[in-house]
């Protein structure tokens, strides 16, 4: 997947942040599956994802970050592994779950107090992220339940005309990415998904997989 932008998409991603920042709902590809943005410090607009998905309110939505920078706006008490995970594997098919900052609005995380993260390699929701200035909300643009969406055309047929604009374009993994979990004494993979368990093991041998 390339980094830069063709003039088509630059035009489309310009239209998307200006949709984000006034509490719109976008679709985008991303280098996993395509993908439902919102602006996370519009707590409207992060509703209407939920119902837009009929998602449960208490499960929480990822966030995806323009880069590395824009992790401490929304993360604290960031561990050693993060660092070392980050610099293997980010941008790429790898969300971690932190302790959120005061900053991400507890409609964003289901009410927990830990959010989940991630830099996709895919240049559209990166430069979202960027000209929005923070995180956005970035989970995948299906109905919960139902398969995940790998083209525009498919993210249109489950969820209608109940976003604003659908970016057109291509998401070249194809499977979602996979979830560790960072706040506990030892990194726990929650959803294996793109990166394998022995992937990771190579730079955290002491990870292991929920109830494996």
């Amino acid at each position: 997947m390339g980094t830069k932008l063709s003039s088509s998409d630059r035009e489309q991603v310009e239209k998307g942040v200006s949709i984000l920042k006034e509490g719109g709902v976008v679709a985008f590809p991303t280098d996993t599956v395509y993908g439902l943005g919102a602006g996370i410090g519009i707590n409207s607009a992060v509703e209407r994802v939920y119902r837009v998905k009929e998602r449960p309110r208490h499960m929480a939505l990822p966030l995806l970050l323009a880069d590395f920078s824009q992790l401490d706006g929304v993360a604290i008490s960031i561990p050693t592994s993060v660092r070392l995970l980050a610099e293997n594997f980010w941008p790429g098919p790898l969300t971690l779950v932190l302790f959120k900052a005061d900053s991400v609005p507890d409609i964003v995380t289901g009410g927990s107090e830990t959010v989940a993260v991630r830099i996709p390699t895919h240049p559209i929701p990166t430069a979202l992220a960027r000209g929005v200035g923070t995180a956005i909300v970035g989970t995948s643009a299906n109905l919960s339940g139902q398969p995940s969406a790998l083209t525009a055309e498919e993210a249109h047929a489950q969820l209608g005309d109940k976003v604003d604009l659908i970016i057109d374009g291509e998401c070249p993994g194809g499977k979602e990415s996979t979830v560790v979990d960072l706040t506990g004494e030892k990194p726990i993979i929650l959803r294996q998904g793109a990166l394998s368990r022995e992937e990771l093991r190579q730079i955290c041998p002491d990870i292991s997989v929920k109830g494996g």
